[in-house]
């Protein structure tokens, strides 16, 4: 068990992250931990937004751009990462700091996740191609073997749902049998001290539309140019291309869309998830919360590590 608190920074895209835990991990002697489900792969810089060397100002960086886009990554496997990281940056003397997005990701550091959670690659391709033919047709799968866990899947949230009927597939059990066993023979968790980062819709959505545009300028469709011949050459499919914006920029490449139809679905597509984000969040236990349009952007990391200091 993991005995001193870790400073988890989490919120939805867009909700400024990246800086802020860059400059609490500058008042701490930290290092930060990736916790995105997207920002893992090597050659996705730009459309999963990760930390660019000038904004890392010289701040070590771990689980950022280092995966193969081909190869996907389960909840269970990015914890052990996440703890292993943590040990080595404690080995170092130095604070770790985690820092990310992915709801299903921090509730298994939290609360720790059921063993046998990994991934069935053929199990996972052959759920995709079902999606694609009639995801209503999987989602009523899901609810005659476990309505429980159905009640909170949304058909649109596709990873979750295939995710669901993987588990069921490759371990025999629904999600909610594992949730129970879990409770009745608890893993082991990380003690974190988390914040989360809440904006009004509103701004956020301004947020969303403006990074949008900044990494369409900075060369995000080319970099999806870039990845699709890498797929070609290595005759191997990449998941990872299927995340909101590279589907986009995808059908517009193939002159299945404009230039602005594009731009504008990758906007829409964002919102909604920074949406769901925010309701995975609120039913998480969050140790502060800071109201982010209320506060001046400049000394919004004084004013955090003031608080986190006090606890």
């Amino acid at each position: 068990m993991v005995k001193q608190l870790i400073l988890t920074i989490i919120g939805p895209t867009a909700s400024g992250k990246t800086s802020l835990t860059i400059e609490l991990a500058k008042r701490t002697d930290g290092e930060i931990i990736g916790l995105d489900s997207r920002q893992i792969y090597e050659g996705m810089h730009i459309g999963t937004a990760q930390p660019t060397d000038d904004e890392i100002d010289g701040i070590p960086h771990h689980l950022f751009g280092f995966r193969n886009p081909a190869k996907p990554i389960s909840s269970g496997e990015y914890a052990k990462m996440v703890k292993e990281k943590v040990v080595e940056i404690r080995g170092f003397g130095k604070t770790p700091i985690i820092c990310g997005g992915a709801g299903l990701y921090y509730r298994a550091l939290k609360t720790g996740i059921f063993e046998g959670s990994v991934s069935d690659l053929p199990t996972r391709d052959r759920l995709d191609q079902a999606y694609e033919d009639d995801p209503v047709a999987l989602l009523d799968l899901l609810r005659s073997i476990d309505p429980e866990y159905a009640e909170i899947v949304h058909i649109n949230n596709k990873k979750r749902l295939m995710r669901a009927l993987e588990i069921y597939e490759t371990t025999g059990k629904t999600p909610t049998e594992h949730f129970k066993d879990q409770k009745k023979h608890p893993v082991e968790t990380m003690n974190l001290f988390t914040v989360l980062l809440n904006w009004d819709r509103k701004i956020i959505i301004q947020r969303i539309e403006q990074r949008t545009d900044e990494m369409l300028e900075n060369g995000w469709v080319e970099e999806v140019q870039e990845l699709l011949i890498k797929q070609s050459d290595s005759k191997k499919v990449y998941p990872a291309l299927n995340s909101i914006g590279y589907r986009q920029i995808q059908t517009y490449l193939n002159n299945e869309m404009t230039y602005d139809e594009m731009r504008n679905d990758i906007v829409i597509r964002t919102r909604q998830f920074a949406r769901r984000q925010v309701q995975w969040f609120k039913k998480e236990k969050i140790d502060l919360i800071v109201e982010m349009d209320h506060l001046n952007q400049e000394t919004t990391p004084d004013v955090i590590f003031d608080l986190i200091s006090g606890n």
